[in-house]
């Protein structure tokens, strides 16, 4: 309902913003001395308890860059982001919302633990999918997918219940005075009568084929859209090659590898156990006392409508939740714990069997040993690779000689943008840093080496630059010619529209103007809106029927190309008993208008309260990336504070 505080979700930033469901991180800490908020890391958001620190920030964001990357498939850095217009408006927005959050916080608006929980309880995505009941395991498995934990996932339920509910309170008490509702319902209940005809694009006349320099007048006029973005296309050197996997490894090495990972790779103590997750800590001491006096977790569960949550031969480190891995591994076999304060209600846990931990064989670990020590050894191979590579460069060789030299490899890459698309338009398969190292160099200059990540290193070499601009006018005339010829058909049939228009206002018959150019004039008593006779008679001539004046002319273009011409004749009022119902719904439309508006004074004001306000300048620095280019003035040397929301 409230869609105030979704209203600002439309970049890139703000769709990051609300994947990750939960935007902040509590603050703890009071406002003892202004000392100690010197020794505080600068806010970013400063929106009271709500606030955020730079480190928080840069976490915060590189949520976003994940979420994005996610949803797009394409690599993304956190500069492109910041380059994006909306990333200072986007966080303004938010440090708006939060400060509101705080207020609202401040002032006893806080939702109940067990209100947040049990409705985390009721979200079908963290189902058992054979029990269809909340299971712990998935809820957590679910959160570490969307790089989540569950306190910010309550805290975003918490902000939720506080936006909902006070929300609520403004809209019921936001009524509107009848009279705007009648007033609407008269409106769109009433019916019209009146005279129409259609000027159509064969009325008006077609347009002469163009001359060259109307096209290229017309090019220049549409510059921006007509001029193509520079090309690149390059030469990438990569040091690996597929011999890679077919690195021989030594019996020596193998054994070397082992005796030195023996200890990591043993096995871990494991235990099989049952865990019961109760709403409260009564139920929970109920479901202890009847599990120790021998009673089975599965009649425990039945008895108490739970769905019990078993666990075979699991290591300590496979239980997400801190609490239940402490108490289950400090039980021995067939004892029952005491009730567990887990994150979600409390658990009780029943351990079966325990089976320790063993030290493992070479056997066992062999073919994982190999490829540790393969990977090793290729990455080895392209370390020497690069180092000769730049001893042969320095050396004076040219980079084909160099590859040559040193067994590497060069791939052609052909005519690339700079945002990773070839000349039909289409996204290739091209790492973002790979683009950035193309645009860091001249034509004919090749980049240092440059690290592609996982111990993997490429070289590339601009080959050719095709600059940005317009292309020639043959290549495009077909193109060219047919928007043209468009325009100015628009134009003719406007023009002649118009001067029909001006003999209807100066009162001359409309059957008499119709016929000048062949058109039929249609007439009807009686129209009224609805999607029947917008179908029928089209938006030019409902729009023109219902937004003028009677006995004034009206021109509206129609869906086919086409313009409408007529005049109203007639308006009839709609009766009482019709306009009704719908005056009540028009008012409590504009009820939800007007709360909305409410709102929004709201969020300002608490914003202003609580000195709410985000940092560019502190955002940046936090991210490492170069501020927006300013103006030079006085005022920009000095850096500004968080400015207050809404100021």
């Amino acid at each position: 309902m409230i869609t105030l505080f979704r209203n600002f979700a439309k970049s890139k930033w703000a769709i990051g913003l609300l994947a990750l469901l939960a935007l902040s991180l509590i603050i703890t800490g009071g406002t003892q001395m202004d000392v100690l908020g010197a020794l505080r890391p600068p806010q970013v958001i400063a929106a009271g308890d709500r606030s955020l620190d730079q480190t928080e920030f840069r976490q915060m964001v590189e949520q976003i860059r994940f979420q994005n990357q996610q949803r797009s498939g394409q690599a993304m850095t956190v500069e492109q982001l910041a380059s994006d217009p909306s990333f200072a408006p986007a966080f303004g927005q938010r440090a708006q919302e939060l400060g509101f959050l705080a207020w609202a916080s401040d002032a006893g608006i806080r939702p109940g633990k067990e209100l947040v929980l049990r409705q985390i309880r009721e979200i079908e995505a963290f189902f058992d999918p054979v029990t269809q009941k909340f299971d712990e395991t998935a809820y957590q498995a679910r959160l570490a997918d969307a790089k989540m934990t569950p306190a910010m996932l309550e805290q975003q339920f918490r902000d939720e219940y506080i936006q909902t509910h006070y929300g609520s309170a403004v809209a019921a008490g936001a009524r509107m005075p009848r009279i705007y509702g009648a007033v609407i319902a008269n409106q769109t209940q009433q019916a019209r009568g009146g005279s129409w005809f259609v000027v159509t694009p064969a009325m008006a006349g077609s347009a002469a084929a163009p001359t060259d320099a109307q096209l290229t007048t017309f090019m220049g006029q549409n510059r921006a859209a007509l001029t193509s973005p520079e090309f690149r296309t390059a030469s990438l050197v990569i040091f690996n090659d597929s011999a890679g996997g077919d690195v021989a490894i030594s019996e020596e090495k193998i054994q070397a590898r082992f005796n030195f990972r023996k200890d990591a790779l043993s096995l871990s103590e494991r235990r099989t156990f049952t865990t019961l997750t109760a709403p409260n800590r009564a139920a929970a001491d109920r479901i202890a006392a009847a599990l120790r006096a021998g009673q089975t977790p599965s009649a425990v569960g039945r008895a108490n409508n739970l769905q019990p949550a078993a666990y075979a031969d699991t290591p300590r480190s496979a239980i997400s939740d801190p609490a239940v891995s402490a108490a289950v591994f400090g039980l021995a076999a067939n004892q029952v714990s005491a009730p567990i304060q887990a994150r979600i209600g409390f658990v009780v846990a029943s351990v079966a069997s325990v089976t320790p931990g063993r030290e493992v064989t070479l056997a066992d670990v062999r073919s994982q040993i190999v490829e540790e020590l393969r990977g090793q050894e290729v990455r080895a191979q392209v370390s020497t690779r690069v180092e000769a590579y730049e001893l042969a460069r320095s050396e004076g060789k040219s980079l084909e000689q160099a590859v040559a030299q040193v067994g590497a490899r060069i791939i052609a890459v052909p005519a690339v943008t700079q945002d990773g698309k070839n000349r039909a338009g289409q996204q290739v398969n091209a790492p973002a840093e790979l683009l950035e190292a193309m645009w860091k160099v001249t034509k004919g200059r090749a980049s240092e080496v440059v690290s592609a990540g996982e111990g993997q290193y490429f070289v590339v070499r601009v080959d050719d630059v095709v600059p940005a601009g317009l292309p020639a006018l043959d290549s495009v005339r077909p193109q060219l010619t047919q928007a043209w010829t468009a325009g100015e058909n628009a134009r003719l049939l406007s023009a002649r529209a118009d001067a029909l228009s001006a003999r209807l206002r100066r009162g001359e018959d409309i059957n008499a103007v119709a016929a000048s150019v062949g058109a039929t004039v249609t007439t009807r008593a009686s129209v009224r809106q609805n999607q029947e006779t917008l179908a029928e008679l089209g938006q030019g001539v409902l729009g023109g029927l219902f937004n003028a004046e009677r006995g004034q002319p009206f021109s509206q273009q129609q869906q086919d190309g086409g313009i409408a011409l007529g005049r109203v004749d007639r308006i009839t009022a709609p009766s009482p008993a019709l306009a009704a119902p719908e005056a009540q719904q028009w008012r409590q439309r504009l009820a939800g208008n007007v709360a909305e508006s409410f709102l929004r004074s709201t969020v300002d004001s608490a914003a202003m309260r609580v000195k709410a306000g985000f940092d560019e300048d502190a955002a940046r620095v936090a991210l490492g990336v170069q501020a927006m280019p300013a103006a030079a003035t006085p005022e920009a040397a000095t850096p500004a504070p968080a400015r207050p929301a809404g100021q």
